[in-house]
């Protein structure tokens, strides 16, 4: 049986449309591309018909891996997880310990990671090192740049 891929709702939507872009979209801006390269003549020597031909290998792999993960996906039920613990789908402001700065992250799968927008992956040194924790709960991180001190102040799902 293949591994189940834990993902929440907005990850799986995400995930689904990313796909339906490239499925039909995309595989259309591609096709216009080889056809104008084409145009161009001899394709033993053309580098335009080259690198459509190779996006388009690329964007069909991709659409390949995502059907496959999309069909393996566990949807995430957020009313069978503590509410106050920070596990996956969690919410978390945290004080710096060492700065006093406050900052919030979201606990949320690999596929869904985006740093910049404060989402961390559940496989990250920082979101292991807060698994399981509680308001009021101080924790010391290691991360190759040093030790991170933080305290929990608020949960929220």
């Amino acid at each position: 049986m293949e591994e189940r891929i834990p993902m929440t709702r907005e990850g799986f939507d995400k995930l689904s449309k990313e796909l339906e872009y490239m499925k039909t979209t995309k595989r259309r801006e591609i096709a216009d591309d080889i056809a104008r390269a084409r145009a161009f003549g001899d394709l033993k020597e053309n580098a335009e018909y080259d690198a459509a031909k190779n996006n388009q290998a690329m964007n069909e792999k991709r659409i390949s891996d995502m059907t496959d993960k999309l069909s393996r996906v566990q949807l995430i039920d957020d009313s069978k997880i503590a509410k106050d613990q920070v596990f996956i789908g969690a919410t978390v402001l945290l004080k710096n310990l060492k700065n006093d700065d406050e900052f919030t992250y979201s606990i949320v799968t690999q596929d869904e990671a985006d740093f910049d927008a404060g989402k961390i992956s559940v496989t990250s040194p920082i979101a292991k090192g807060l698994l399981g924790l509680k308001v009021g709960d101080t924790t010391e991180i290691k991360i190759p740049a040093g030790v991170l001190k933080y305290k929990v102040l608020k949960i929220t799902r």
